[in-house]
């Protein structure tokens, strides 16, 4: 039996300053004063503002969509921000992009290419479009708001309806340009594991704990595998700080699927302008640590999940709407 995927990477889209000026307008139209980017009203003519955008970006999302490649991630660059107008970085815990602006349209249109936005009610209070950035006091936390390393995870790998991807758009970089995405890909991972590994992380004999803002139901605790679906190419749950192994065999694989992950890892430093988007699926991800001054130019990226198929989690979302409430 053979683990290996034949198929190239992603190909990365590099935006032409005609496609970034087509973008940027269609975004702006998207802004009215009393817009708010959690509107599903706002949400549908995001989604009909797809249609609009330059082909060569549909064109690499759609096929992304498709096929994410060995790496598992695509880099979009050239995307609009203006510098020279955004406002101080954020600095609070949760904060969070309610306002239309350019950069949420941005991200709510290729969330719609993708399939659907979508959020989670205990996860800064529900909000499509969230910010990523340093919190004072928080360096040590192994989160968003932290800037020390950030360990290898895939978003809510804990949850029922895990987001199927996860995109992150740079609005500043930080100071010193040293922070950067880590990325590791099942598809460059399982190849260096042995078979009695990929055989374990194949049985439900870890745990994958939800972080305190979510409810802890049974489900939730139960055991469950790391890896599913096809055996040649798997999806995968996992969270480095939150994962347990519940057998001596599991606890070996666990670590051999970690020393895998930074044998192969990625990093892209993301400069304004430039998005990721994640195959949370099959690629676990992390950043590097760097040195916030808390200044109001603090490294500032913004962060929506996409889902391909909505309608999956359809018991766990009031009146439809795009926010999973349990």
């Amino acid at each position: 039996m053979t683990y290996e995927i034949t198929e190239t990477a992603a190909v990365d889209v590099e935006l032409a300053p005609g496609d970034t000026a087509e973008i940027d307008q269609l975004a702006r139209a998207l802004c009215g004063a009393q817009d708010r980017v959690d509107d599903p009203e706002w949400v549908a003519r995001a989604r009909h503002s797809w249609d609009a955008l330059p082909l060569p970006l549909r064109r690499g999302v759609r096929e992304f969509r498709r096929r994410s490649g060995l790496r598992g991630t695509l880099v979009i660059k050239g995307l609009p921000v203006d510098e020279a107008m955004l406002p101080a970085t954020p600095s609070t815990p949760d904060s969070v992009q309610r306002a239309a602006t350019v950069s949420a349209a941005v991200l709510t249109m290729l969330a719609c290419g993708l399939g659907d936005p979508a959020a989670y009610l205990a996860e800064k209070s529900g909000a499509l479009v969230q910010d990523v950035v340093p919190v004072r006091g928080k360096e040590t936390f192994s989160g968003n708001a932290g800037s020390v390393l950030l360990t290898f995870h895939n978003e809510n790998a804990f949850h029922q309806h895990e987001p199927d991807y996860v995109l992150l758009l740079c609005l500043r970089a930080d100071h010193d340009r040293i922070a950067g995405l880590r990325t590791a890909c099942l598809r460059e991972v399982l190849p260096l594991l042995t078979s009695a590994s990929r055989e374990t992380l194949f049985a439900p004999e870890f745990i994958t704990a939800p972080p305190p803002s979510f409810p802890s139901d049974s489900e939730a605790r139960a055991p469950k595998p790391l890896l599913s679906g096809a055996i040649e190419d798997p999806d995968i749950r996992m969270a480095t700080i939150a994962t347990t192994s519940l057998t001596p065999r599991a606890e070996a694989a666990l670590t051999e699927f970690g020393q895998a992950c930074n044998t192969v890892a990625h990093i892209t430093r993301l400069a304004p302008g430039d998005l990721v988007i994640v195959d949370n699926r099959v690629t676990v991800h992390g950043r590097t640590a760097f040195q916030p001054r808390y200044d109001g130019a603090d490294r500032w990226v913004q962060r929506t999940f996409a889902v391909a198929d909505l309608r999956r989690s359809r018991d766990h979302r009031p009146d439809d709407g795009y926010v999973i409430a349990r």
